[in-house]
């Protein structure tokens, strides 16, 4: 049974947007830490993207989205929206929806032991 779902993804030109959510099951949002990640440059590894509390809205962004990137939270639908801007073919990547189960004070560095199927996004110049 798929905990964390994905929608969202396609494919856009440069300096387009796409929105993608993350549709979760209700244990795996209350209280927990949400992020969207993307596979990185070291082999196996994958970068987080942005992640939220969704007890409280605190947010994070990597370097590389921030100002373009907004994460966001719905409560009422256990969702959680990344809103992506100004798209670049560097954002072309299988984005993927974690969760950590255990929260620890901060998302950043939490461990993230659910996972979605991921989508896919494409970005050409």
């Amino acid at each position: 049974q798929v905990q964390l779902k994905e929608s969202g993804g396609g494919s856009v030109q440069a300096g387009e947007s796409l929105k993608l959510s993350c549709a979760a099951s209700d244990w795996l949002y209350r209280g927990k830490c949400i992020g969207w990640f993307r596979p990185g440059n070291k082999r196996h590894a994958v970068d987080q993207v942005a992640s939220i509390y969704t007890a409280d809205g605190t947010t994070y962004y990597a370097d590389s989205v921030k100002g373009r990137f907004t994460i966001s939270r719905d409560n009422e639908k256990n969702t959680v929206d990344l809103q992506m801007n100004n798209l670049s073919p560097e954002d072309t990547a299988m984005y993927y929806c974690g969760a950590a189960t255990e929260y620890g004070g901060t998302c950043v560095g939490a461990r993230y032991n659910a996972w979605g199927l991921g989508t896919q996004v494409t970005v050409s110049s």
